[in-house]
């Protein structure tokens, strides 16, 4: 087989890592086989209600925005996430993120242009403008929030036919709808994202945090594929083994589903988790099944598999299909 991609170990710009909370202070250290100090961390709590927490080295440890919660802006917590570390990340005693005995996941990546993920601040003016960015590819999802009571707004290039005219929300469950004042009609490109006058992309005077990112061969994929509305579901080609994958219905009013190759890891027994609500998480549940070059959707449901209706999603490697040295990968 011919070399695919030029990242053989994603665990160098992505991880997921469980953990057990202590109550106390600990150091979490990542489990992939080369360290990596995390630039973007996403915890949830699942075995209780607590509040999704994205943190990102930005805007600094103990800085968390919530991805199910719009009623607030930033959010400053010195007793949440306390460093980033060289392999890994520090905890404070919050509660949601390290209450004793109870299971947590976090979702970790490093920010870097090799695979394609960036972070930029700016300070809305209201009126529609540019926002450089620093990928040199052209970005395929893009997650902006406001430091105030604003929903989170979400770019994805397989939303619609002109992804540009159209806004998601990733604490809502709406279905994608029209806005013109979002991303003012334009499309992205390999330097600049445009936002419109929309107050939760650019109110004036306001700080804004966006995260970007952009597709790379064997690492990540941001795509859609439209349901076919039977248990034996449409099979997604990544071109790698997934590690994680978030999932929307862009037409129904259904659930931002995440699922990783951690919480079970074995099909089609994968749990669920969901960044528009604090639930904890359900009882495995056969909707996706992980392979060597894709996932397939298992289930007649909805949420990742109605019939007809365009399922977005955004996919990070375990490991790719095929390495640069030719050799392949096999499922799990």
């Amino acid at each position: 087989m011919a070399a695919y991609t030029t990242i053989d170990d994603p665990s160098v710009y992505f991880q997921v890592k469980l953990y057990t909370g202590d109550g106390s202070t600990p150091s979490i250290t990542l489990d992939g086989g080369t360290d990596m100090q995390p630039d973007f961390v996403w915890i949830k709590n699942r075995d209780a209600a607590d509040f999704n927490c994205i943190f990102d080295s930005v805007r600094g440890a103990g800085n968390l925005i919530y991805s199910n919660f719009n009623g607030t802006g930033f959010v400053t917590d010195a007793d949440t996430l306390t460093s980033f570390d060289s392999d890994g990340f520090a905890l404070g005693a919050d509660v949601k993120v390290n209450t004793n005995t109870e299971a947590y996941v976090a979702w970790c990546w490093k920010e870097s242009a090799t695979s394609g993920f960036d972070i930029v601040t700016y300070t809305g003016t209201g009126s529609a403008r540019n926002i450089s960015h620093a990928l040199s590819a052209v970005p395929h999802l893009v997650i902006v929030k406001a430091d105030e009571g604003q929903s989170i707004n979400v770019y994805h290039h397989k939303n619609t036919s002109e992804p540009e005219t159209d806004l998601l929300e990733l604490d809502e469950k709406n279905p994608t709808a029209d806005n013109a004042t979002v991303w003012d009609d334009t499309a992205p490109t390999s330097s600049v994202f445009t936002v419109g006058t929309k107050d939760s992309v650019n109110k004036d005077g306001i700080d804004m945090i966006m995260y970007l990112w952009s597709g790379k061969q064997g690492f990540s994929k941001f795509g859609g594929y439209v349901g076919n509305g039977n248990a034996d579901g449409t099979f997604v080609y990544t071109g790698f083994r997934p590690a994680y994958i978030l999932i929307k219905n862009n037409t129904a009013g259904e659930k931002w589903e995440i699922f990783d190759n951690k919480r079970d890891g074995y099909n089609d027994a994968n749990r669920i988790l969901y960044t528009d609500t604090a639930d904890a998480e359900p009882a495995a549940s056969d909707r996706i099944r992980f392979c060597a070059n894709g996932f397939k959707a298992v289930t007649t449901g909805s949420h990742v598999n109605e019939s007809g209706s365009t399922i977005i999603y955004a996919a990070f490697a375990e490991a790719p299909f095929v390495n640069s040295n030719g050799v392949p990968c096999n499922a799990r």
